[in-house]
């Protein structure tokens, strides 16, 4: 039998590819690690995020002997990848905002990226731009905030419009017909922000590619069978002392049977 996929971002996030993930392969076992104790990752310093990501991915990617590895965070996404390439031998699976599938909807070839501020400010964004947005107005929104509201939305709280809007308003009033989410916090809130943002902006995420680029090299690389009539192991690690009850409660709803901290995790 072949180890779980391991799902890795700074906090629930990563639980819209966790989705698009399970649509794909009910059957496989997951194990979804998020580090919110370092929460949000826009504002870490990069040396910092880099350390810490590669040594808690590979800890638990070793400890669970990991079929596959998904970064499921832009910010990660843009600096990890390597150093974690160099250290585990199994496919390592990272997220791109949709840039190129953004400047061929978009009619008005206007579009957006909406991410965290330190996705925003990397070298590897411009040049995602350059390379497949010749011919569009591309304009680049940052923001934190939105990541704690769809934190705070999946803990069981209601989003808080008036805060959504004040972060939104910029792009309202940039008449962009094309809105790339460029952290996987976001498709969380995306309801609340079309109904802000209106029908004339279409919001595109990474979510149903990264699910397709998993179930292929779970196929290139064999990785892809499960042993049928037994019970699937969906597991969550956080790296706080504890996480609210709302929380819990979500991550059982979305079918995970052990939810703990990494500090008590026992799962060698």
């Amino acid at each position: 039998m072949f180890g779980p996929i391991l799902i890795f971002d700074s906090g629930i996030g990563g639980l819209s590819i966790f989705d698009e993930i399970r649509k794909v392969l009910p059957d496989q076992d997951c194990c979804y690690l998020f580090d919110n104790a370092r929460l949000p990752y826009g504002e870490l310093e990069e040396s910092v995020l880099i350390k810490g990501c590669v040594e808690l991915i590979c800890e638990q990617a070793l400890k669970i002997d990991a079929s596959l590895v998904v970064v499921a965070c832009n910010s990660a996404s843009t600096l990890v990848l390597p150093g974690l390439r160099e250290r585990l031998s199994i496919p390592i699976v990272g997220v791109v905002p949709a840039i190129k599938p953004a400047a061929k909807l978009s009619i008005a070839r206007h579009i957006g990226l909406l991410a965290t501020p330190g996705t925003i400010k990397r070298s590897y964004t411009r040049e995602l731009i350059e390379q497949f947005a010749d011919g569009c107005k591309v304009e680049l929104f940052g923001s934190s905030e939105l990541v704690m509201l769809a934190e705070a939305k999946l803990a069981g709280e209601s989003v808080d419009l008036i805060k959504l809007r004040a972060q939104l308003e910029p792009i309202r009033q940039s008449k962009l017909d094309t809105l790339v989410l460029g952290c996987t916090h976001f498709p969380i809130i995306a309801s609340e922000m079309q109904q802000i943002l209106g029908n004339g902006v279409k919001l595109l995420d990474s979510g149903v590619a990264i699910a397709q680029r998993v179930v292929f090299l779970l196929n290139e690389f064999s990785l892809d069978k499960v042993v049928d009539n037994r019970t699937k192991n969906l597991t969550a690690i956080y790296t706080t002392a504890e996480i609210s009850a709302g929380l819990t409660t979500r991550l059982a709803e979305k079918g995970f049977t052990k939810i703990v901290s990494r500090s008590s995790a026992n799962l060698g």
